[in-house]
């Protein structure tokens, strides 16, 4: 996924900035045409002694922002700035042609009260999702906690169409859970990394779960349903069940049917999905519920072998996820 914000902990880092008293600037992409290099929500924070972190043009126009976070620093004012992108400057990080980006510039403690950008850090932290609306016209600000449902299921910041209204989505991280350490959970786990997926892997099995199977990976050898009781299940994770067993699977199943995730997908045949289905309503769960189970899991795309099967899995989760129900 290409995240909202290049730089994830803008916030956080003027927040810190701004307490140890060398002031911070958040810089805010919120429109962009043409070939542009940073997308609407990426952000650049400038302290007050010019130390910079993130980036809102992949370094076609940051100087001249920095210019105007610290000049914003000095007069305590918001800016709105726009700037063209040469073909010649878009060349140089790696675009084809040019285009036209506007950056909010906006001083902590005066333009950005910190009392709201500490509650957008809270919500963070919480891994609660949080739309910051500012009104680019009156400079009237809010966060938002349930609303914008289009913008914050695509992570799509940008201009309401009142030419006015900025909307920067800071949804939590996406989260992976894989039920089961097997040849497809290898081959999945690098491709939901670079699709932004914060990754865990459970299985009880120490030979399967093992750090020489998945090098650098969180692993937890927990009964499935102690896992997830201890990582909490939310609207920003995803659940795969690829052990073929009930007795690992369906204690982290029954947990996620009761949990708010926005994917649950089941290794199986249609035979073994229809056996789970009757486990589950066995088990007191309603058809609403029940239909919920992506069994058999991922994209029918004729996949064979764990490499073609974890793509048709990545393929029916972004689905899910950017409300294009398979």
């Amino acid at each position: 996924m290409q995240t909202t914000n290049p730089f994830e902990n803008a916030p956080e880092t003027a927040l810190e900035w701004h307490r140890s008293g060398s002031g911070a600037a958040l810089a805010t992409v919120v429109q962009t045409w043409g070939s542009a290099p940073r997308r609407a929500g990426s952000q650049l924070v400038v302290s007050g002694d010019g130390k910079i972190e993130g980036s809102v043009s992949g370094g076609c126009v940051e100087g001249a922002v920095v210019a105007e976070a610290l000049d914003a620093l000095q007069d305590g004012r918001h800016r709105l700035l726009e700037f063209g992108v040469s073909d010649a400057d878009a060349f140089a990080v790696g675009l084809a042609c040019g285009g036209t980006i506007k950056v909010l510039v906006e001083p902590v403690g005066t333009a950005l009260p910190m009392d709201l950008l500490q509650e957008l850090a809270e919500a963070r932290a919480n891994r609660t999702p949080a739309a910051y609306e500012v009104n680019l016209a009156t400079g009237t600000r809010r966060l938002v906690r349930d609303g914008y449902p289009d913008r914050m299921r695509l992570d799509r910041s940008g201009l309401e169409e009142d030419g006015e209204t900025f909307v920067a989505v800071h949804n939590p991280p996406l989260r992976l859970v894989c039920v089961g350490a097997v040849h497809i959970t290898q081959a999945l786990v690098p491709m939901a990394r670079i699709a932004g997926y914060d990754v865990v892997i459970i299985d009880p099995r120490a030979a399967f779960a093992s750090p020489e199977r998945f090098p650098g990976e969180t692993l937890m050898d927990d009964w499935p349903d102690e896992a997830v009781a201890k990582l909490g299940l939310d609207s920003r994770t995803a659940l795969v069940l690829l052990t073929h067993d009930p007795k690992l699977d369906d204690p982290a199943l029954q947990a996620a049917l009761k949990a708010d995730v926005f994917y649950i997908g089941a290794l199986g045949s249609k035979k073994t999905q229809a056996a789970r289905v009757a486990r589950m309503q066995g088990a007191g769960f309603s058809a609403k519920q029940i239909n919920c189970i992506h069994g058999p899991i991922g994209l029918d795309i004729g996949a064979a072998g764990p490499a073609e099967i974890a793509v048709s899995i990545l393929a029916e989760m972004t689905a899910v996820l950017r409300g294009k129900q398979p």
